[in-house]
């Protein structure tokens, strides 16, 4: 049986999800700021000319990739979040997408975003 979450529930998480996209957007900001200096000694306020080692390249390479890969994440949460907010303005927040049962509020508040029941999720995990 569906049942529709009451207009005060869907505004408390319409305003959750909405302060997780916030601090996820500043996040991605200050990844993308941090990723992109132009080099390992600008980042560490070093303007002299000595010249690095290679390890310390390597590690300065590694960790702009891990940077960028964060901030890849990061978006593609940013993705589901923005559905979960057309999800609630067009009603269909809160209701599984596989089998179309209501989800249980402690799931919707663990993961702000998830489309589908636990018993589904589940089920896609297996298989």
């Amino acid at each position: 049986m569906k049942k529709k979450m009451l207009k005060k529930e869907l505004a408390q998480f319409k305003k959750l999800i909405t302060e997780l996209r916030d601090k996820i957007l500043e996040d991605v900001k200050h990844i993308s700021e941090d990723a992109i200096k132009q080099s390992q000694r600008e980042a560490a306020g070093d303007i002299s000319t000595y010249t690095y080692h290679m390890a310390d390249i390597a590690t300065d390479t590694y960790d702009r990739e891990f940077s960028i890969g964060l901030a890849s994440n990061e978006r593609k949460l940013l993705y589901e979040i923005e559905d979960a907010l057309k999800r609630i303005e067009d009603g269909s927040f809160g209701i599984c997408e596989d089998c179309k049962k209501i989800i249980s509020k402690s799931r919707l508040k663990a993961v702000l975003y998830t489309r589908l029941c636990l018993k589904c999720q589940s089920k896609r995990e297996k298989g």
